[in-house]
């Protein structure tokens, strides 16, 4: 995306730009990968006698065509003066969980609600997305200004560092990729933001030589990378990689796989549901699933590029690095190349909220001007 107007000439004669439209593809894009995550958490179920995934992932959706159609209808005027609710909904819920939170190893993330486990970090990147995005259109014209920058940064810690007490470390990066995507294309200046890159960078490194200052759990994760032995933390990684070794060119056929039905990768339907289309689909089901994604992202950016409003040019640069940054990590963790960050694939794994979030962001997106 790019951010003024006048340098636009050299794309506007191949790339039509209409004022407001629903934008199709968007729209078909994002139920494709949706299509690829039912498939794959099916394969999942057929392994398994306590399955069930897939009928909940397929009810979780038909509930976010809801939130879609809302978050699409509702009109940006609306949203952005609406942001100083949202943006304290968001962080009483996160509050919440501090309080009501359920625990699951050793992690404080999830609120109950009936037979549904809500988790509002989830749903924090989507509001942060809205409320940086109206904080920055109300200061468009002061924002290389400092004092914006700080304000911007007033406005995305206490969520961030709320999720960062979870503990989710990943949960909060994927925040802060937010507020540097906004940001940037909000205008701050470089230098701001590459100075507090280098500040976080320096706490980062203060807690991983300082005892018990970084969660063990975190500490294991970035140490079986480091050291990887398939007796360690590095396991889950070892498996997926030998599955998506299995899986060759052509893969080994659909509800076919072994290293699934020997239930060798747990919680395969979450974080690792990947490696069920790596194997059963070969190198050209995961590559046909890199195209939808790419498809996917292009039409994000378009969406920003085409925007004719500061608002929703950020709306949709907080949409691409929130869900570009997970698709990344994702796949980094499958195939062996980062630590395991527990970070879902967009629109894939298995999980009502996380599927909720991203309809949201396809939602907002169809509703950008």
């Amino acid at each position: 995306m790019i951010r003024n107007a006048d340098a636009k000439g050299a794309f506007e004669s191949s790339v039509h730009r209409p004022g407001r439209g629903f934008d199709v593809w968007l729209l078909a894009s994002a139920g494709i990968l949706l299509l690829i995550g039912l498939l794959a958490i099916h394969s999942v179920d057929a392994s398994r006698a306590d399955g069930g995934f897939m009928g909940k992932q397929a009810l979780w959706a038909a509930v976010g065509i809801v939130g879609l159609v809302l978050c699409a209808t509702v009109p940006q005027k609306t949203l952005e003066r609406s942001s100083p609710f949202l943006y304290a909904l968001s962080v009483l819920s996160l509050i919440a969980v501090r309080i009501v939170g359920k625990e699951v190893n050793g992690a404080r993330r999830w609120v109950d609600i009936g037979p549904l486990q809500f988790q509002p970090s989830e749903f924090a990147k989507v509001i942060l997305i809205i409320t940086l995005a109206a904080y920055f259109s109300k200061h468009w014209d002061q924002s290389k200004e400092f004092k914006t920058y700080v304000g911007s940064l007033v406005h995305a810690l206490p969520i961030i560092l709320l999720v960062l007490l979870q503990p989710h470390l990943a949960g909060a990066v994927s925040l802060v990729m937010i507020w540097l995507a906004v940001s940037l294309y909000g205008g701050v200046p470089w230098k701001f933001v590459v100075g507090t890159v280098l500040a976080v960078s320096a706490l980062g490194a203060f807690a991983w030589f300082t005892p018990g200052v970084m969660p063990s759990y975190m500490r294991q994760r970035i140490e079986a990378q480091l050291r990887p032995d398939s007796q360690s933390n590095a396991y889950q990684q070892d498996r997926a990689k030998i599955a998506l070794g299995v899986g060759g060119v052509t893969g080994v056929g659909y509800l076919q796989g072994e290293q699934k039905a020997r239930h060798f990768i747990p919680e395969q339907q979450n974080d690792f549901i990947f490696t069920v289309i790596g194997e059963e689909g070969g190198l050209i089901g995961g590559s046909l699933t890199l195209l939808a994604f790419a498809f996917f992202f292009f039409r994000v950016w378009l969406v920003g590029y085409r925007a004719s409003e500061p608002f929703g040019q950020m709306v949709s640069a907080g949409v691409l690095a929130v869900l570009g940054f997970h698709t990344i990590v994702n796949l980094g963790m499958n195939v062996g190349i980062l630590p395991v960050a527990g970070l879902w694939l967009p629109f894939i794994s298995y999980g009502g909220t996380a599927l909720w979030m991203c309809m949201a962001c396809v939602g907002l997106l169809l509703g950008v001007k």
